[in-house]
């Protein structure tokens, strides 16, 4: 007989989450791997075989903006529906065909092999970085390269000039807390809406300018879709702008930070890795893996089903817990050890199925060439702070600082 929701406290509450949530995670998997959230209202999968299933499952919706606006209260609800309204047409919140069709317009631009055009530049920009604190000895590796590295990338290939770099962050960080599970006060909620305001209203003049002057990027391809042949409307352009660029550089910060402070606590690995840069592309697969920059993959049930023994609901949602998926001995032999040449680590970083990351070859080659060129120029890199602080995010698994000496 299928269980009822239980209406316990949830060990996912625990203020340990935010600087280790592994322990919790295990622990769930073991006792209750299809776990009712209380305080979120939320169905938490921690076993990497229904993540899986969750991922690839049609009745398992992305499209769960605008249900989520109906359970705000009145007033707000109402004065955030715009907003909510342009989240809903973002490509990671609509299911096929709908989805296909906006992937399917900016799909050319993060092809394995159009990625690999990026290297030099990619490389020159890594360079360009490191000299300037290079004569330093020290640095604050998230500050000085893994937020202005694929900030730059991703803007440059939107056409987004150097002077708006910064407010482009600015509007990134913002976006983010959005994405995390933690529930925002109202207040914090019209703010952060506010900000979206500005970062689409940012895209809606460069749109308007590119359909006088057309460049060679990415905005430029969209607008061109949206002319000829009614593909992309113009309020789905300036949404899906949004959120490549949030999205462009969201998961690179976090690899790099986080896969650094991994090698630094484990140096043995780092030694191997300077031994033999060969090692690098799968050591950024099990940076992944280990510690991954996103956490928490969320869906919608489209009907009633059954899963794990426990009775989901048409309309409650799904969290599947990436991090937790990364870390399930069932699928990965001594998951919490830290292993470079890890062999078959068919990880879940990037997510499954049709809404598998699309920026995924370009945040592998930014991390490839940020450790290559790291462990070249800085061979003696050490921790100047134990435990460097983490964002204030369970989401989007990141550090705020990450200071080092060379």
């Amino acid at each position: 007989m299928l269980k009822e929701v239980e209406q316990a406290p949830s060990p996912l509450d625990d203020p340990s989450m935010l600087e280790n949530p592994y322990p919790l995670y295990h622990l769930l998997r073991s006792t209750d791997p299809v776990h009712w959230w209380e305080s979120l209202k939320v169905w938490v999968l921690t076993r990497y075989a229904d993540v899986v299933s969750a991922l690839h499952d049609p009745q398992m919706s992305t499209e769960r903006i605008l249900p989520e606006l109906e359970m705000l209260p009145p007033t707000q609800r109402e004065a955030q529906r715009p907003q909510y309204e342009s989240l809903a047409r973002q490509m990671a919140f609509v299911d096929p065909p709908e989805h296909t069709r906006l992937r399917g317009l900016v799909n050319k631009a993060f092809t394995p092999r159009a990625v690999e055009a990026l290297r030099s530049r990619v490389q020159r920009i890594v360079d360009d970085l490191l000299d300037a604190v290079q004569e330093q000895g020290e640095m604050d590796v998230i500050r000085d390269l893994a937020y202005p590295l694929p900030t730059t990338v991703i803007a440059s290939m939107f056409g987004c000039p150097p002077e708006d770099h910064l407010r482009l962050k600015k509007w990134s960080n913002d976006f983010a807390q959005l994405f995390d599970v933690r529930e925002l006060t109202p207040e914090e909620s019209a703010e952060r809406m506010r900000n979206l305001d500005e970062f689409t209203d940012y895209f809606r003049y460069h749109a308007s300018e590119r359909r006088k002057n057309p460049k060679d990027d990415i905005m430029s391809a969209l607008v061109a879709a949206e002319e000829e042949g009614q593909r992309l409307n113009a309020e789905e352009l300036y949404a899906n702008c949004v959120l490549i660029v949030f999205a462009g550089h969201e998961t690179t910060t976090n690899l790099i930070g986080n896969g650094l402070l991994a090698l630094l606590r484990h140096p043995e690995q780092m030694q191997m890795l300077k031994d033999d840069s060969s090692l690098i592309p799968g050591a950024v697969e099990e940076m992944l893996r280990y510690d991954s920059p996103v956490q928490f993959a969320g869906r919608m049930a489209k009907e009633d089903m059954e899963l794990g023994g426990k009775r989901i609901l048409k309309g409650q949602n799904i969290l599947q817990v990436l991090g937790a998926a990364n870390r399930d001995p069932a699928r990965f032999p001594d998951p919490d050890r830290f292993d470079i040449t890890r062999k078959d680590n068919r990880h879940l970083a990037f997510g499954y199925s049709a809404h598998f990351c699309l920026g995924a070859p370009l945040a592998r080659q930014e991390g490839q060439i940020a450790f290559t060129t790291m462990l070249r120029r800085m061979p003696d890199l050490r921790l100047l702070v134990e435990n460097p602080p983490r964002r204030e995010n369970l989401s989007l698994r990141g550090l705020q600082s990450l200071p080092v000496a060379f």
